[in-house]
């Protein structure tokens, strides 16, 4: 999706976050203080990620995710919240194995069909 869109579309699912973090530190035996210490932040603002009272800025997640050693996807999004539903899977998985000029094709149709669909719900909203 382009930048432009809208922003709430990328709020961060705390209750999910909190507990991916919480699982995920604790998989590697770190404590909360072991982790505020590796990306920079305090104990208190480590655990209140954790409870889910605080929503994290957006290079939060980048620098835990290094300290974790996962990606920023395992952290934020649940398994089933990002990449391609299975009735895609296939399509996504060929288009991975094409050349640059083909993958741009691919981008620019997916992103004018994007564009399509956005349209006609803002118009059926309104």
């Amino acid at each position: 999706m382009h930048a432009t869109a809208h922003p709430a579309v990328y709020r961060i699912d705390l209750m999910a976050f909190n507990q991916r973090l919480a699982r995920l530190r604790q998989a590697q035996g770190l404590t909360q203080k072991d982790l505020a210490a590796r990306v920079g932040l305090n104990e208190a603002q480590s655990h209140r990620y954790e409870k889910g009272a605080a929503e994290p800025s957006m290079s939060a997640p980048k620098r835990l995710a290094l300290a974790l050693g996962v990606t920023t996807d395992e952290l934020v999004f649940a398994a089933d919240e990002r990449g391609p539903d299975d009735e895609l899977r296939l399509q996504f998985d060929a288009i991975r194995r094409f050349a640059p000029e083909e993958k741009k094709t691919a981008r620019d149709v997916l992103d004018g069909l994007i564009l399509k669909h956005e349209a006609r719900r803002w118009t059926s909203a309104g």
